[in-house]
């Protein structure tokens, strides 16, 4: 057995057009369930379909009436949400920056049903250009790997939610597939992705050690002129209320409202356990500094660019408390790109056996968590950083 996962033997092209078709297939019967025992727009837990999706319409709609500084006010939003999906002992926070508004407003235009199937197919959509970028030099299988990419268990998690995981993965992956040839997209891809910054927080770091000039100012322009158009259009409330909503954020990560169970940080691994705050933020900040120093390290070295990039997608997904599972939706595009320096270059040994518990994880990183205690998403994460790690060491040995 241990020599067939040593060589990844198991994984025979039957196999990896069969599994992700079977898991697919339970996907979409959950979700076709989901939606046919749904009453009045609500699931039978009495949540929003789409549940997360609820913030992002529900904050556009207030953009539409004029209060863009409204989201940030917690008493008034769930004043709202209850207005429009009706009273509920759940609700449902608006984290992001206020130049997220805009794609916030554009979305309310629409009935709720409508702008939740277009946010989703169109953040579907840049996911899996993004995934398949990655892998475009060597051109797998098409139908292989689509399937692979959208039986991704973090992507239909994130279609469950309502999240934008899609969205992240897209403009993490794809602004880093997008580097070595266009810098200046790559920048402005990557500076998008500050609607979420706390999964960006390695990037300027690799940048700078690969010396990546001309991505680093057009990030820096980028995010400078989205920060100065959402002054012009809404002007300084919104921004006052996003600073003065991050305590509130932290509290509710700290308390572990959500659950901690539905997190893949390693700050949320020591919660989970029973750890106290003071020491979940001990760890956390130690592995940040190890990642921190991992990504300057390999970003300064001449490893193969795939692996660069596949370790600070993955690094920044470990590097911050506040990750969820259906953040893992960026793995993706990490997951390819380490995939296709293996088609290139020949699989070391574990390796397809490590990249398939990694495609398979956000599945058991949940319920492992939530009812067996056992923290599975952030170790897996941290182990992918090291195999990709691994392999550019050794590269980097080699004659």
């Amino acid at each position: 057995m241990f020599n067939t996962l040593r060589s990844g033997a198991w994984l025979t092209r039957q196999r990896l057009r069969a599994y992700p078709a079977v898991l697919l297939a339970a996907f979409a019967i959950a979700g076709l369930g989901l939606v046919a025992t749904a009453r009045h727009g609500k699931d039978i837990y009495h949540h929003p379909l789409g549940a997360d999706f609820a913030e992002v319409w529900t904050a556009g709609r207030a953009v539409l009436a004029g209060e863009p500084a409204r989201p940030y006010d917690v008493a008034a939003f769930k004043r709202d949400q209850d207005r429009f999906f009706g009273p509920s002992d759940g609700f449902y926070i608006w984290p992001y920056p206020p130049f997220f508004l805009a794609i916030a407003a554009l979305l309310a235009l629409c009935p709720y049903g409508v702008a939740f199937a277009l946010w989703q197919a169109a953040s579907l959509a840049l996911y899996l250009a993004a995934t398949f970028a990655a892998l475009r030099p060597l051109r797998p299988p098409t139908g292989t790997a689509l399937l692979a990419t959208l039986a991704f268990p973090a992507a239909f998690i994130n279609l469950v939610h309502g999240q934008n995981g899609f969205l992240t993965a897209a403009l993490a992956g794809g602004g880093l597939v997008l580097l070595p040839r266009r810098p200046v997209a790559a920048g402005l891809c990557l500076a998008l992705l500050a609607y979420k910054p706390h999964l960006g927080l390695l990037i300027a770091p690799a940048l700078i050690a690969g010396q990546c000039w001309r991505t680093l100012a057009a990030g820096a322009a980028g995010l400078v002129a989205m920060i100065l158009v959402s002054l012009a259009a809404f002007g300084t409330p919104p921004w006052e209320g996003f600073f003065g909503h991050l305590g509130f954020s932290r509290a509710m990560l700290e308390a572990g409202a959500a659950g901690f169970g539905k997190f893949v940080s390693p700050f949320a691994a020591i919660r989970l356990l029973g750890g106290p705050v003071p020491l979940a933020y001990g760890v956390q900040a130690l592995i940040t500094a190890s990642l921190l120093v991992i990504v300057v390290f390999v970003w300064r070295s001449k490893a193969d660019f795939r692996l660069k990039a596949g370790i600070l997608i993955a690094a920044n997904l470990a590097a911050t408390p506040y990750v969820f599972d259906y953040d893992l939706a960026a793995l993706a595009p990490a997951l390819a790109l380490a995939l296709s320096c293996g088609l290139d270059k020949g699989f070391r040994p574990y390796e397809k056996s490590g990249l398939a518990a990694i495609w398979i994880m956000p599945l058991l990183a949940r319920p492992m968590a939530s009812t067996l205690l056992l923290p599975v998403g952030p170790v897996a994460i941290l182990l992918f950083v090291a195999g990709l790690l691994s392999r550019a060491a050794a590269e980097a040995k080699a004659p």
